[in-house]
Order: C-alpha cells, then sequence, then structure tokens
C-alpha cells in the first residue's frame, strides 16, 4: 500500500471552533505507517493556520485500541541506517508539530495506546482514557527502544522512576493506574471518552482564544518545551503592538529614515 492510500486512514474534520483528526484503522488497531505520519503533519498545519480553530481532538474509530504503535511490517524492512534518517525523524517531527499547535490538544484514549501510540497522546495537552484503555512502551520487549519521543515526554509527565519501569519493564498499565501517576488527565466509562472531550473542548472554545493561546506556550516554555520559540512569538506580537513598531514597517514602505520615539 501507498503512502498516498495510508493517508487515507487519517481525517482531518473541523466544525467551527472545534478541529476533529481521526485515526481511521480500526482493523489494524490504528497502527502507524509513513503515510499516516505525513497525513498528521498536515492536519496539524491546516489546525494551526486556521484563526477559526480554538481546540482540537485526537480520536480514533473502534473500540479496541486508539493506536496500537508504528507498523512493524512498514518499519522492520527498513536499512538501519533509513531508520535513523527517515522513519524516526519523521516521526520525531510531526508529532513535536502537534504538541507544538497553537490551540489546545485533547486525546481520547479509547483502547490500547501502546509504543508510537502512547508517544502520540502524549503529544496532547489533555488525556481522556476510557475505563479499558492500557497504555505502555512495549519497545524493548522487541528489541527496539523507544523512538518518537517516549524516553523524553514520559518521564516530563509521571517522573523519571515511574517512566523507566514502564520503558524497561515494558509493562502496561491499566487506565486507573495511568490517571494515579498523571499519565492521563481523567478516566470515564468505556464509551464515554469522545463525550468527554467535546464537552472539554466546548469549555475551551468559550474562552478568550488568544488567551488560552498564550497560556499554553507560557506553560509550555515554562516546562523547556520550545521556550525560544514561544519568547520570540510573545515578543515579536508585543513589539508590533508599540507605535515604534508601526513606525518602522511605515517607513520602510515609505522609503523614509524612522522616527522612534520609544513609545
Amino acid at each position: 500500500m501507498s503512502d498516498s492510500e495510508d493517508a487515507a486512514f487519517v481525517r482531518l474534520e473541523i466544525d467551527g471552533p472545534v478541529a476533529r483528526i481521526v485515526l481511521d484503522r480500526p482493523q489494524k488497531l490504528g497502527a502507524l505507517t509513513a503515510g499516516m505520519l505525513a497525513r498528521l503533519e498536515q492536519a496539524a498545519d491546516t489546525i494551526d493556520r486556521d484563526p477559526s480553530v480554538r481546540v482540537a481532538l485526537l480520536l480514533a474509530t473502534g473500540e479496541k485500541a486508539f493506536c496500537v504503535g508504528a507498523d512493524i511490517l512498514a518499519w522492520s524492512a527498513l536499512h538501519p541506517l533509513e531508520m535513523g534518517a527517515r522513519w524516526v525523524r519523521d516521526g520525531h517531527r510531526v508529532f513535536d508539530r502537534l504538541a507544538g499547535l497553537r490551540q489546545p490538544l485533547i486525546a481520547v484514549l479509547n483502547g490500547m495506546a501502546f509504543g508510537g501510540g502512547l508517544e502520540l497522546a502524549m503529544t496532547a495537552d489533555i488525556r481522556i482514557a476510557e475505563a479499558h484503555a492500557t497504555l505502555g512502551l512495549p519497545e524493548v520487549s522487541i528489541g527496539a527502544i523507544p523512538g518518537w519521543g517516549g524516553t523524553g515526554r514520559l518521564p516530563a509527565l509521571i517522573g523519571a522512576a515511574r517512566a523507566k519501569q514502564m520503558i524497561f519493564t515494558a509493562g502496561r498499565i491499566d487506565a486507573a493506574t495511568a490517571e494515579r501517576w498523571g499519565l492521563v488527565n481523567e478516566v470515564v466509562p468505556s464509551g464515554e471518552g469522545a463525550a468527554r472531550a467535546e464537552k472539554l473542548a466546548a469549555e475551551i472554545a468559550r474562552q478568550a482564544p488568544r488567551s488560552v493561546q498564550i497560556a499554553k506556550q507560557a506553560v509550555n516554555a515554562g516546562l523547556g518545551f520550545g521556550t525560544a520559540a514561544a519568547l520570540e512569538a510573545l515578543a515579536g506580537a508585543l513589539a508590533a503592538t508599540t507605535e515604534d513598531g508601526r513606525e518602522g514597517a511605515a517607513s520602510f514602505r515609505e522609503r523614509r529614515p524612522p522616527d522612534f520615539r520609544g513609545i
């Protein structure tokens, strides 16, 4: 199957202020291919550039799994150098793009979230788990290691010791444990994850969108994620609101020396 055909397994739906990214490959438990990664990146770009979108949801079809990670048939056929040069780097770039969305991102774990699937879920700002969900990073059990940010994002969420326990043992934790450890925000009955996420999305969408987006940047920067970009974005916006900022642009357009007044 080609990358373009694989892209059909990821849908983007925009309904007013809410965008929904939907993994639609239930027959393969949401396993990710290169084409799906490309489509996730396209969806993130579309959402980030759409001023009408105030919040995004990350969902999956089916009842068994959110996403069980990278499609083993896709990555196991790669040469080791291609694995590092393409597969791992592409995944990092795409997941960083999702994590760096201006808008809040809410993930609904409607079942298994393993490996790259859990790493995908960890790009979200808020995670809602259904009661039957199980989470884990099983890579060491097949002679691999987490490759799409798991060794960084997981310790940031639950602490190094618990992250090491999950990674070193390839063990799985249930939804209740994930909530207790801080890996998910809350657990809801099976089948009710999407409804809960929609309610949260509606609450967020009612708030001042720029305030929410700036708050997200500030929190992430404080945690060391995208600090330089956040500072420059906020500083650039502030400078553009000053009279000197407007004078600088006007003088350039009018081909004259600027008259800066420090205001």
